[in-house]
């Protein structure tokens, strides 16, 4: 039974053991994130000027700015005049 052990550690399409895999996601993702480094500072460099800060939005009307009746006026309404929750 050793031996048959050994053949299966010594085969040559045996999978990397998890060691290896941590280790080889570790390099991929090192290199992935140069690459993405390089091309966003090459964006940056090359990106047109940001556009002008546009004008404040025109104030509303007067009509839009009046408020209405307080929250315990309008409930008082509702209940002079039949309503119910």
């Amino acid at each position: 039974m050793t031996d048959r052990s050994n053949q299966k550690q010594a085969r040559p399409g045996k999978p990397p053991s998890p060691e290896a895999e941590a280790q080889a996601v570790r390099d991929k993702t090192a290199r992935l994130r140069a690459l993405r480094l390089a091309r966003d500072a090459e964006i940056a460099a090359n990106a047109p000027p940001a556009p002008p800060k546009r004008a404040p939005a025109k104030k509303k009307s007067a009509k839009s700015a009046e408020k209405g009746p307080s929250l315990s006026d309008w409930l008082s309404t509702q209940q002079t005049q039949g309503r119910r929750n």
